[in-house]
């Protein structure tokens, strides 16, 4: 009963902050999220914000070249992406829709997606917590792409029957991270087409492959649905624009195709690190050109590659 008030109290003072943020004209939010990246970057104490693990994150992502300021710089812009993202998904629903996101988007490489989507195929979409993912998979529920979307389920179950109904109002279909993988395979066994976040830390049994030359640990699992369901691989991006009031009165956005591999065209012998490491490279290409608009808060480089004991030579 406990569990079910505190539920209760955490989903009214959300809503209650969704309705305030709903009114939000996109030149306050602006402000607002230049002030609490503020807060949190120069006010409050570090430990607070993981400083240390963004910073070092950046410090790896833009060489050893850096500055302090340099990268002290590009983590208070993080924090301003990151609010920034929280006021438009709770927006999208009432801004984006079939009548407006040619005026919110812009279209690069595109192309070779949408024939993708196209080719009768199964496709895995991949992202990263890079730029606003939500909008590329809005995007594509409006050109009717319907996707499994696999989603990491709330604690609070009556704010994850918000959320679920936020990523679905475009026509997807959210699968829980835990617990819906017969979801997922059942999707692709009907030839349907599933998105996924792929820059997540996979521990000591990922395969590791470079991440801005640092070897990181990554899931098997996505190229190995690749392989077994012949799926064609896309890495997208969303990443907002510089604002110009003038020609859009909500943010704008670049939705970029990366890449796209298909397993039936690979060169190596281990495929599963072959298709690994090009959908991290495409990734890896994106955030070089917009930094800012990184996740850095979470511990990419978490795990680290098993040293092999060297061999012993006896002495003849």
């Amino acid at each position: 009963m406990r569990g079910a008030w505190r539920h209760r109290c955490e989903h009214l003072a959300f809503r209650l902050v969704v309705c305030l943020i709903e009114c939000l004209p996109v030149r306050t939010s602006v402000r607002w999220a230049e002030t609490l990246a503020w807060l949190i970057h120069d006010v409050l104490p570090r430990k607070w914000s993981r400083y240390a693990v963004s910073s070092e994150n950046v410090r790896r992502a833009l060489g050893p070249e850096a500055s302090e300021a340099e990268v002290s710089d590009a983590v208070r812009r993080m924090w301003v992406h990151l609010f920034r993202t929280v006021v438009e998904l709770v927006q999208t629903p009432r801004k984006l829709h079939l009548h407006s996101y040619r005026s919110v988007n812009r279209l690069e490489g595109i192309a070779p997606t949408v024939e993708a989507l196209l080719s009768g195929r199964r496709v895995l979409l991949l992202a990263g917590h890079f730029g606003n993912w939500e909008i590329a998979l809005a995007v594509f529920g409006i050109w009717g792409f319907p996707l499994g979307v696999v989603a990491r389920e709330m604690d609070n179950p009556l704010l994850d029957d918000w959320f679920r109904r936020f990523r679905e109002c475009h026509g997807h279909r959210l699968l829980p991270k835990k617990g819906g993988y017969e979801d997922m395979l059942e999707i692709l066994r009907r030839g349907g087409n599933v998105a996924l976040l792929c820059d997540q830390d996979a521990g000591s049994r990922g395969v590791f492959v470079d991440f801005f030359g640092v070897p990181a640990s990554t899931f098997k699992s996505i190229a190995l649905l690749a392989l077994e369901y012949d799926a064609l691989l896309v890495v997208g991006t969303s990443v907002r624009l510089r604002d110009d009031f003038t020609e859009s009165p909500w943010a704008r956005f670049e939705i970029r195709g990366e890449d796209v591999i298909d397993p039936r065209e690979l060169t190596t012998m281990d495929p599963v690190r072959e298709i690994t490491q090009r959908y991290t490279a495409a990734l890896e290409r994106a955030i070089r050109r917009t930094p800012e608009q990184y996740f850095w808060v979470h511990r990419r480089w978490k795990s680290e590659p098993r040293q092999r004991p060297a061999k012993r030579r006896w002495a003849g």
